[in-house]
């Protein structure tokens, strides 16, 4: 009968796993809000009503976009092989799994801040239009301004998100917590490593989130004015 793994050992594999899942999430977040606010932005400005109504363009954004986000993570893990492998010289690691990550976030997070940038109200706008401001300035200085912790939040949900993928990505060797769960966990029968992995991802995400929902708390204009 196979021994236990000590407790010592399963709290190193964790701390490892760990550090690994945040690389992956950390950075594949900070590409997906980078390319996808101004995606979202985009969708915003062109639909209808919006400051630069373009409909032809709004509906070719919006279908780019529906598309990334309707393909299922494991599938574009696959897909983007050559892709990855191209970009990072490999498919198989935690840099590696970056590359899907991303370009699976990008849609993802477009589509979250078109809508809320959608909810601001309509004479917030049009009081900074009357002023003559450019759609830069009002991009910048009104729509993302008033929509700050919203688009926080949207932020921390896509780090849960992708906290999720990157545990799909353990299928194929992807490295992380996932990675942990299914080769040492899942596929050697050791079942403390695989329910730790299981309860400290619990707790990780939990812990991410309440992060995030303090800061858009904390850069809640609205919320200071009234107190």
């Amino acid at each position: 009968m196979r021994s236990a793994t000590p407790w010592s050992d399963v709290v190193s594999y964790l701390v490892e796993a760990t550090g690994e899942t945040l690389y992956m999430v950390g950075v594949s977040t900070v590409i997906a809000t980078a390319f996808g606010i101004p995606v979202g932005v985009w969708l915003q400005l062109t639909a209808p009503g919006g400051l630069r109504p373009a409909p032809v363009l709004h509906r070719v954004l919006g279908f780019i976009t529906d598309l990334g986000r309707s393909m299922p993570f494991i599938v574009l893990l696959v897909a983007l092989t050559s892709v990855t492998r191209l970009i990072v010289g490999g498919s198989i690691g935690s840099t590696a799994v970056i590359v899907p990550l991303a370009v699976g976030a990008i849609p993802f997070v477009g589509r979250l801040v078109q809508n809320i940038l959608s909810e601001v109200h309509v004479t917030v706008v049009e009081a900074a239009v009357t002023t003559g401001a450019s759609t830069l300035r009002i991009v910048r200085s009104v729509l993302i301004r008033e929509s700050l912790p919203a688009l926080i939040n949207a932020i921390g949900v896509t780090v849960i998100a992708l906290i999720g993928y990157s545990a799909m990505a353990g299928v194929i060797g992807g490295g992380g917590l996932g990675d942990l769960a299914i080769r040492e966990g899942y596929q050697r029968f050791n079942d403390r490593i695989l329910w730790s992995t299981v309860a400290w991802l619990a707790v990780l995400t939990t812990l991410i989130q309440l992060g995030f929902t303090r800061a858009a708390r904390a850069s809640d204009r609205r919320r200071h004015a009234s107190v």
